[in-house]
């Protein structure tokens, strides 16, 4: 083993699969009813129970690790004398990729032969996690660390991560939509289909009527803009929403069939900041699929709103002529 590839438990990994491919992991922590909480099996997590929580109002709040962390969990592979590639969540959603960065320059001023590369994978949940899967294939293989993580690194800007949303209220809460814009946005059935742009932030790239549509709508994505899928395993993230997830993977087995699709649940982390009823899309594209210029949730929504504000001041209007109309 040439080294030792570390992800966080942001990644959306199944521990079955983190342990087929012997990949190492870090969990964030989430606090819920007073209690520091980790989520270190995700095959034993109750989605459905977590999810119904949610649903019912019971408020889930995050925080990144801290380099201290990062360093406690480096330091026993330095010492076996292991290099490091770190998988980290993207840095334009999370600072704990720069903590991951902190922690790695601290701890190799004690252990200056070793190395650590940490790749900002620009993603979250399998967007993070098929890269490190990827990175365990590239160990296996025999490639340098540097190589390896050069080769990720590309990899990750033709990475596809898109998604819906089945409640705007959980983006509001997150600071990426204004309060009107989601009651609205969720009065009018709105879906709205976000992707992880060149930053790894998060950004509008579509809107649609209804779930259903939602849904035809990364499929539709898939089919477009997927590259070789035979040679690769397409990631789909669910909240609480199993059947919708097996419904998007019927329609690509029909359209173009991957190599495989991996089904996972939203872990509390990751899940926690898009609500139950999210449900995601990761796969292999060209090099510019995260190219958008398009604009924010915010500014799409507004659309919206001042579009609903006039019909509003319309019926108003008419209302008020009508009641004239009367008393003369």
């Amino acid at each position: 083993m040439s080294f030792v590839v570390i992800t966080d438990t942001s990644s959306n990994l199944p521990t079955s699969v983190i342990r087929k491919y012997g990949i190492e992991e870090i969990s964030f922590p989430y606090y819920t009813e007073g209690k520091t909480c980790y989520c270190t099996d995700t095959d034993t997590f109750d989605s459905e129970a977590f999810y119904a929580a949610i649903a019912k109002g019971a408020t889930v709040t995050t925080s990144q690790i801290t380099p201290q962390r990062y360093i406690a969990f480096y330091e026993p592979f330095l010492k076996e004398g292991k290099d490091i590639l770190f998988v980290a969540m993207s840095s334009g959603i999370s600072g704990s990729c720069n903590s991951a960065k902190i922690g790695a320059q601290e701890i190799l001023e004690f252990y200056p032969e070793r190395r650590i590369e940490v790749v900002d994978t620009i993603g979250a949940s399998l967007g993070e996690g098929l890269l490190a899967v990827q990175a365990a294939e590239l160990r296996d293989q025999g490639m340098a660390l540097q190589e390896a993580a050069d080769l990720l690194r590309k990899r990750a800007k033709s990475l596809f991560n898109v998604f819906t949303v089945d409640n705007l209220m959980f983006l509001k809460r997150g600071g990426r939509l204004s309060n009107l814009s989601a009651v609205i946005g969720t009065v009018l059935n709105i879906k709205p289909i976000l992707k992880g742009n060149e930053e790894g932030k998060i950004v509008a790239f579509a809107k649609v009527r209804g779930r259903k549509q939602s849904i035809r709508t990364l499929a539709q994505l898939y089919e477009k803009n997927v590259v070789d899928p035979e040679k690769q395993i397409v990631g789909i993230a669910q909240a609480a929403c199993r059947e919708d997830a097996e419904a998007l993977a019927a329609m690509l087995w029909e359209t173009r069939p991957p190599k495989e699709i991996l089904i996972v649940d939203y872990e509390p982390v990751t899940g926690s900041h898009v609500g139950p009823g999210a449900l995601a899309l990761f796969f292999g594209s060209t090099e510019d699929i995260r190219s958008y210029s398009g604009e924010s949730l915010t500014e799409l929504m507004k659309q919206k709103v001042t579009q609903v504000g006039r019909q509003a001041v319309a019926k108003a209007g008419e209302t008020i002529q009508k009641i004239r109309e009367k008393e003369e």
